[in-house]
């Protein structure tokens, strides 16, 4: 296996009236995407809770995904069966979408196992920050994994497909044993999330943080 992966996050917003039916149809589908020869892994479900600056970005289901290369996540995302989910599945549910990736060491677990609470946090910089600027901020993100003993895996990096990241460039993403353990993260009082950090606050226009159980 490469030394790294591709992280793969895609948001979902759904429609107020979007049959239950159809929707638990459309999550099946997507976890039937696992089949598939490029992805490593692959989840979907509905969100545990969003949160994010703006009440626009109320997104309610996530996809998290893992592959071997840009090039495999390019082949997945073309997949006739891939197209026909999107198609057949998923447009005709979905309010709005937001996709993110970044390339991150692999993890020595790529699958994070059944029942495990994931936290994906958006970070969206201000404008004209130098790539210096840029280095320290995922530094200082990559810290956190040291910080807080509870995290198993952990991964971080800067977009690499920014058309229709809504402008977020950054993002971590962190994997719990379970939900409780993913709640008192919050609880601690060194670090609540990452923009509290007064030197990366200064630097971060807005911030986009989903919870997720595994199912």
């Amino acid at each position: 296996m490469s030394s790294q992966t591709v992280e793969h996050v895609v948001l979902f917003k759904a429609k107020d009236n979007a049959d239950p039916s159809k929707i638990n149809a459309w999550l099946d589908a997507l976890n039937g995407l696992i089949s598939l020869d490029q992805v490593l892994h692959l989840s979907a479900g509905p969100a545990l809770r969003t949160r994010s600056s703006s009440s626009s970005l109320g997104f309610t289901h996530i996809l998290h995904c893992r592959y071997g290369s840009e090039r495999d996540l390019a082949a997945y995302s073309v997949h006739p069966s891939h197209v026909s989910v999107v198609k057949d599945h998923g447009q005709p549910l979905i309010d709005d979408i937001m996709a993110v990736d970044w390339l991150a060491a692999a993890a020595h677990d790529i699958h994070p196992p059944p029942g495990s609470a994931i936290r994906v946090t958006f970070l969206k910089l201000k404008e004209d920050l130098g790539d210096d600027v840029k280095s320290e901020i995922l530094a200082g993100i990559r810290g956190i994994k040291d910080r807080f003993a509870l995290i198993t895996q952990f991964t971080s990096g800067e977009n690499f497909s920014p058309g229709r990241g809504k402008g977020f460039s950054l993002a971590w993403l962190a994997v719990f044993p379970g939900r409780s353990e993913l709640e008192s993260m919050d609880s601690n009082e060194d670090l609540v999330y990452l923009k509290e950090q007064q030197k990366v606050k200064d630097f971060v226009d807005s911030e986009l943080v989903v919870d997720y159980v595994v199912p």
